[in-house]
């Protein structure tokens, strides 16, 4: 057994701020990106214009897609915990993937729910692993574990900046098999990347039933990967039939929270009762967030589509390229601002604890939102508005995602006892899964609003839907920071 030269305690004992796997594993995780944001931005605009759907089914398809992609984070992030390790399930997801992208490229307007079906299979097993993996790279009590994902954050935005860009344009000036093909192309990139870096990562990832025969441990692996394909056909027909995706998630809802409550209950110490609960209330928000935050590869991909100009300061820019593009860009700039903010705060003893920033990003988001509402104000008579202040709206939304994503991750990882590590980072993406269905109904209502034929009337409908989410958002922040004497007493010495 030649990997098991390097040891934990060797991997967690680095020099420096990084480790050196994370370098590796933020490169795959940024391909892997490239092809979900490339993908995700391409979703409501190639329905809508290649397959002929209207606004508000296309909303409720890619609630439906994104959805799934969530809900199988969960499930593959308990397969990777009790069967396959971290390692095996990324690789098994990354081909899949790649499957998945293949079979679309290869025809778009024939293959794509089959494609679409394979590559929410294979994001299930990829994507809340490597997420795992990092928080392994460092001891329990280490304080560079937040500058850790922050910085894997930033691979992750660097990888969905150029799917989200160059997937969308491909599709629109080229070809859609082009637009497909190259995210097949970049999954490969990652998962070679993964190939020859796997060796520094030690035992991090390996199987948890190494104690097994491997006769034993193949036959369990082997059912996981044939139980995977199986599936296949019925997400298929889940995907093209929306009513069905909320049957499914309502299921999977149910069985998540009674799982949890068995967790908890099953728990002996109350102290870790306490953490769990506060856990499953930063979740909670989180899912809320989501449900708003989600409009950008929805709704506010066709508002995009037909009702911004292609002015863009002194530049002429597709719009669609701007929606999917410029939160990820944002975050690249931000992500290290913000982080040194935090610090300087920290300094001054004035740095907000977790749930006060989770309450300032959902005002971040309504201030957005009513940016977005304000889009109405600078329209010509066609209908047609400013990409100015669209882009304004997306740079402060993100100032409202980066008070919450990156350090959500890393308080449930704090607030999770190890054993529940992969249960609670599945609901962490499984609020995510809700969020999408739900950012998708919402889309749906936004555009169902839109009585007339006109784009003015269009413009009219969605932002008076984007006045409401904004109003939404507003309440959810202000009880939130109402709240945080109570979670602060849950959380007791968790930061």
């Amino acid at each position: 057994m030649e990997h098991n030269k390097l040891t934990l305690e060797e991997i967690q004992n680095f020099e420096g701020k990084y480790p050196k796997q994370l370098w590796y594993l933020f490169t795959v995780e940024m391909w892997e990106r490239f092809c979900f944001y490339g993908m995700r931005g391409v979703l409501t605009f190639f329905m809508v214009d290649q397959l002929l759907l209207k606004d508000a089914a296309a909303n409720l398809q890619y609630g439906a897609i994104q959805a799934f992609v969530y809900a199988f984070t969960f499930i593959g992030g308990i397969f990777a915990d009790k069967i396959l390790g971290f390692k095996k399930s990324l690789f098994f997801g990354g081909i899949v993937m790649i499957v998945g992208n293949l079979l679309i490229a290869f025809s778009p307007q024939q293959m794509f729910y089959y494609g679409i079906a394979f590559s929410i299979i294979g994001t299930g097993f990829f994507k809340p692993n490597i997420s795992s993996m990092v928080g392994e790279l460092y001891h329990e009590k280490d304080p560079r574990r937040d500058a850790g994902y922050g910085m894997f954050y930033a691979g992750i935005n660097v990888g969905g900046l150029l799917g989200g860009a160059l997937c969308i344009f491909l599709g629109k000036y080229y070809s859609w098999s082009l637009c497909f093909l190259a995210a097949a192309i970049v999954m490969i990139f990652g998962l070679l990347t993964f190939l020859f870096t796997k060796k520094h990562l030690g035992p991090i990832g390996d199987s948890p039933l190494l104690y097994l025969s491997d006769s034993k441990r193949k036959a369990r692996e082997i059912a996981v990967y044939l139980g995977s394909i199986f599936s296949i056909p019925f997400i298929f027909i889940m995907v093209k039939n929306t009513d069905y995706t909320d049957y499914f998630m309502y299921i999977i809802g149910i069985i998540a929270i009674s799982y949890f409550g068995y967790e908890v209950i099953k728990t002996v110490e109350t102290s870790i009762q306490k953490k769990l609960i506060a856990a499953f209330l930063f979740i909670f928000f989180y899912f809320l967030f989501n449900a708003i935050y989600e409009q950008s590869g929805g709704s506010l991909s066709l508002f995009a589509k037909d009702n911004l100009s292609h002015n863009l300061l002194f530049f002429s820019i597709d719009p669609n390229v701007v929606n999917n593009s410029s939160n990820t860009l944002f975050v690249v700039i931000l992500s290290p601002l913000i982080g040194l903010l935090w610090l300087w705060l920290a300094k001054m003893k004035l740095e907000p604890n977790t749930l006060i920033k989770f309450g300032i990003g959902f005002l971040f988001l309504s201030a957005s939102f009513f940016i977005f509402y304000y889009t109405k104000f600078f329209a010509n008579p066609e209908g047609i508005t400013s990409l100015n202040v669209f882009t304004i709206a997306y740079f402060v939304t993100t100032i409202g995602e980066l008070c919450l994503g990156p350090i959500g991750m890393s308080i449930i990882t704090k607030l999770s006892p190890k054993r529940l590590f992969g249960m609670m980072m599945g609901l962490w993406f499984l609020a995510s899964a809700f969020g999408q269905l739900a950012a998708g109904k919402l889309g749906a209502e936004i555009s169902r609003s839109n009585q007339g034929a006109t784009l003015l009337s269009k413009l009219q409908s969605y932002t008076e839907g984007y006045y409401q989410l904004a109003l939404y958002s507003l309440i959810a922040g202000v009880i939130l920071i109402a709240v945080t004497p109570l979670i602060k007493k849950l959380m007791q010495e968790v930061k």
